[in-house]
């Protein structure tokens, strides 16, 4: 039976990239799986080779992008709904990049507190394959619930906007997502890292949103950002020691200068690993994801 018409027929690392597009599971937002708006040049491309979609990033694992994208078919044939349009079709009309923007619902347990994932790509390519896809069902396997984001390509401040108005639609949404508004996290790699902490630093107001609560935690990964104020969340960092993109020790400088402003942080960086490493599989920063999470629930203001 052909993908197209086998709902759920599960993708392997030799499938193509045309086949996750064109997966039934994924009818409506296929497109808005990969990279880039247009994606057309790599229709072709077999999985194994994924890691051409994403220049920026190292250590991308075929087998974990189709893990990810597997569990994902699983839960609609299990009649979930696993993508949310943030913008209204009024606002899609109104600016057509919007239509390339939407979240992608990881469930953990109904009623636990939410993450929201932002991957990375230089803002001219969203990276959510390998370090949103993952990611978000490390984190939902721990019980909670977790969302992926994907924004506009080809600025900071699109970016952020469009995680604003994600914010605004999971608390706005709380009741039918079965999520509380309460001790979320944001989470960030290289550019989606600055837009987790530029939200976490400003909030929602600045860009366009009624002013939403702050994060319980902000987890940035390998990113250049330096800024921040003393009104920030509690912070945690990793970057590879090999990061030829986002440099170690600015990194690291940030986390200091959060630490001695009195904010609660915590940093890592893991030798031999380059930037954007995602789960880190089979290096020195594999694992990390856990530390992340147990420092998100140190900050966490009750049990749920």
């Amino acid at each position: 039976m052909s993908m197209e018409n086998n709902s759920n027929a599960h993708l392997t690392v030799d499938n193509f990239i045309r086949d996750i597009v064109n997966h039934p599971a994924f009818n409506g937002f296929g497109e808005r799986l990969l990279s880039r708006d247009d994606n057309s040049t790599y229709y072709n491309t077999i999985i194994s080779n994924a890691a051409s979609l994403m220049p920026y990033h190292e250590n991308v694992v075929p087998d974990v992008i189709v893990n990810a994208l597997n569990y994902m078919i699983d839960e609609v044939q299990k009649g979930k709904n696993i993508f949310y349009d943030f913008y209204t079709e009024q606002q899609k009309r109104a600016d057509t990049a919007k239509e390339n923007t939407g979240l992608f619902f990881f469930r953990g347990k109904p009623g636990a507190p939410f993450a929201i994932v932002c991957p990375g790509g230089g803002f001219a390519y969203v990276g959510s394959l390998h370090e949103g896809f993952p990611l978000a069902l490390e984190i939902s396997k721990k019980g909670y619930n977790a969302f992926v984001i994907r924004y506009r390509i080809g600025g900071e401040r699109f970016a952020c906007e469009d995680l604003a108005a994600a914010i605004a639609y999971v608390f706005t949404n709380s009741w039918k997502l079965k999520v509380i508004k309460g001790n979320y996290s944001l989470w960030g790699g290289s550019a989606g890292g600055r837009m987790a902490a530029r939200l976490s630093s400003y909030g929602t107001a600045l860009y366009g949103e009624k002013e939403y609560p702050k994060p319980a935690a902000a987890i940035i990964f390998y990113t250049g950002h330096t800024d921040f104020n003393i009104n920030n969340p509690p912070t945690f960092s990793v970057i590879g020691e090999r990061d030829n993109i986002a440099n170690p020790v600015i990194m690291e400088q940030r986390i200091e200068a959060m630490k001695a402003a009195g904010i609660d942080v915590e940093f890592h960086r893991y030798p031999n690993v380059g930037h954007g490493f995602g789960l880190g599989v089979g290096t020195t920063a594999e694992g990390w994801l856990n530390n992340a999470v147990r420092f998100w629930e140190k900050h966490m203001e009750s049990l749920f």
